[in-house]
């Protein structure tokens, strides 16, 4: 039987009891070698998604299994197959970018690892400044070093927090590129959070789209536009935003 990437069922967290959830019984079967996005304004509760189905915060309600492992009691068989990137999560600022590639290698107990650090290095155009600390880093060269990092274990699922952030529009495609052949050639799942509704259309299969924690719309990207009407996945993304209603069937 074909495991999925993902699972998550009737997950749920409320910071403090009798607040408001701020995800609120997310169900849904992220298939593997698929890449999905994960949509919503600010205080959707996609962050507090990711965390939950890092395990970083534990749900009020429901349960993630990951790669065929329960998060809540399993996580680390999955962890080891998972990797993550954030550009608002920063790498440990004294370390250069090569240096925090090898902790990271380390950490995941990668093979070879020095031949991988280089790859990567080859790959994401980070030689010119393989040996600044990541402190000194621009905002876009940190971006790429932290989508180098997600990529160190050879993951199966791959959690994207706005990935191309801070990115100029050449290096941003190039990116996009990258995470589409890593996808074509391993076969690994991708879960993206982004606000670039231009990437969402490029890269993503299925869009979940989230309001106040709920799942309020989904669909392949061509689906919801032809299911609201408009011409691009900005235009979808405010209709629900502004609670504008889905053009008549």
């Amino acid at each position: 039987m074909d495991i999925p990437a993902l699972r998550v069922e009737g997950l749920s967290k409320a910071y403090r009891p009798g607040d408001r959830p701020a995800v609120d019984g997310l169900t849904f079967t992220l298939p593997r070698g698929a890449t999905w996005g994960l949509l919503g304004g600010n205080g959707a509760g996609k962050s507090t998604t990711i965390a939950m189905l890092l395990g970083l915060l534990t749900p009020s309600a429901g349960r993630v299994i990951a790669l065929g492992h329960d998060m809540a009691t399993d996580r680390f068989a999955a962890l080891a197959r998972m990797n993550f990137s954030s550009p608002y999560i920063a790498l440990p600022h004294r370390l250069t970018t090569v240096e925090n590639l090898r902790v990271y290698a380390h950490l995941y107990g990668v093979p070879q690892a020095e031949r991988r650090i280089a790859a990567l290095v080859e790959e994401f155009a980070l030689g010119d400044f393989a040996s600044r600390p990541a402190g000194q880093l621009s905002a876009g060269q940190k971006t790429r070093v932290a989508l180098a990092k997600a990529l160190i274990n050879r993951p199966a699922l791959l959690l994207l927090d706005e990935p191309t952030a801070s990115l100029d529009p050449d290096t941003g495609d190039w990116v996009r590129g990258a995470l589409e052949r890593y996808r074509a050639e391993t076969g690994a799942a991708i879960l993206l959070a982004s606000h670039n509704m231009g990437e969402v259309e490029r890269l993503c299969a299925h869009v979940l789209m989230l309001k106040g924690g709920r799942v309020v719309d989904e669909g392949s990207p061509a689906a919801l536009l032809a299911r609201y009407g408009r011409d691009d996945l900005e235009e979808v993304f405010l209709d629900i935003a502004r609670g504008r209603e889905r053009v008549p069937a």
